[in-house]
């Protein structure tokens, strides 16, 4: 069990979550109210749902040992993309735009953005991290010329449907996260889109002489990123009645890598945990409710992020385990036999 990746992330989630049970024994209520669950799980969970569809997204990125630094900037541009396609054709707290059309052209403009990065790294062969650092410096310029540079808000019910909804009392973004996962589990599970994507991560090129079309790969799991982000984005601004494009998923990226970290996924690409990065994105999640519950300073949230990512990472490195956890035991020194003195005499004798 202590071999298992998921074994100390859950361990570590567990204990974040118990110490929020010091400072408030209600913590782990659960009740119904007005037809909603209500409770801080389900509010962890619920605020965690963009986190966990870009992380599940950027799981399959790095196992193919690449990265995508811009995730966050493509949650703004979706969130701009459908606040103003539905906010410039309302009228009072009407819409003349079907929600399925700003839907299409959020997901639309996250997919091309996904592609974008595809073809960076894919085609015209640059180094991902700077792919993906051009996207995640003008993904926000684009977003703030979609928004004029200004926070658009807007109240349309069945836009704040996606990310404030309930559905047979459970919030409707957890609907999301399930489905989307769901999807990237079949693909890599249940078929060889998840070999192919670690053999690429292993060795690309001993890939490409093995028949797989490497090329194609990384452009898919590129394109499936820019869709989790696109998702995200949308439960983001639904959430909040809003688009702005200069904070909308603003270090998400980062967010994003440290919850696969956690999760056991190595950055040399490879063999990747999707589950494991789900429970890194809510142990990330439950870090800034208890932040603020146990009334630590909101200033310190990166710096203890840092601290339990590295306790994590350490308790699953296995050298560390067996040089710092186990402990040491002495060889016992070898005893001469009593008459090896008598032997020695009488050969000399």
């Amino acid at each position: 069990m202590l071999k298992s990746r998921l074994f100390w992330p859950i361990l570590v989630l567990v204990i974040i979550l118990a110490i929020n049970l010091f400072v408030d024994p209600g913590f782990f209520k659960v009740e119904v109210k007005n037809g909603h669950l209500t409770g801080s799980l389900v509010d962890i969970v619920n605020r965690g749902a963009p986190l966990i569809l870009i992380s599940i997204g950027m799981t399959l990125v790095i196992a193919t040992k690449g990265i995508d630094l811009g995730v966050g900037s493509v949650v703004a541009m979706s969130g701009a993309m459908a606040a103003m396609t539905i906010g410039q054709s309302m009228a009072s707290d009407t819409s003349l735009t079907p929600l399925f059309i700003a839907i299409a052209a959020a997901l639309g403009l996250s997919l091309a953005a996904g592609l974008w990065n595809g073809l960076l790294v894919s085609r015209i062969g640059i180094q991902p991290i700077v792919a993906t650092l051009i996207l995640m410096v003008a993904g926000r310029g684009i977003a703030q010329l979609i928004t004029n540079g200004q926070i658009t808000t807007i109240y349309y019910e069945p836009y704040s449907f996606i990310g404030g909804g309930y559905l047979l009392t459970i919030p409707f973004s957890v609907y999301l996260v399930a489905a989307v996962l769901a999807i990237a589990l079949f693909m890599t599970k249940k078929t060889a889109l998840g070999l192919f994507i670690q053999s690429v991560g292993s060795n690309p090129e001993a890939s490409r002489l093995a028949g797989i079309n490497s090329k194609n790969i990384i452009l898919l799991v590129y394109v499936f990123s820019g869709f989790c982000a696109g998702v995200g984005g949308l439960i983001l601004s639904s959430n909040v009645a809003s688009a702005d494009g200069n904070n909308a998923g603003l270090w998400f990226e980062l967010d994003a890598i440290l919850a696969v970290v956690i999760g056991g996924t190595s950055l040399m690409g490879g063999r990747f945990f999707l589950m494991g990065s789900v429970i890194g994105a809510l142990i990330i999640q439950s870090l800034t409710t208890t932040i603020y519950s146990i009334g630590i300073p909101p200033e310190t949230n990166l710096l203890v992020k840092a601290i339990v990512v590295i306790i994590v990472c350490l308790l699953q490195s296995s050298e560390f385990r067996q040089k710092v956890l186990r402990p040491r035991t002495r060889k016992p020194l070898k005893k001469e036999p009593e008459n090896s003195s008598n032997e020695q005499e009488v050969k000399i004798s």
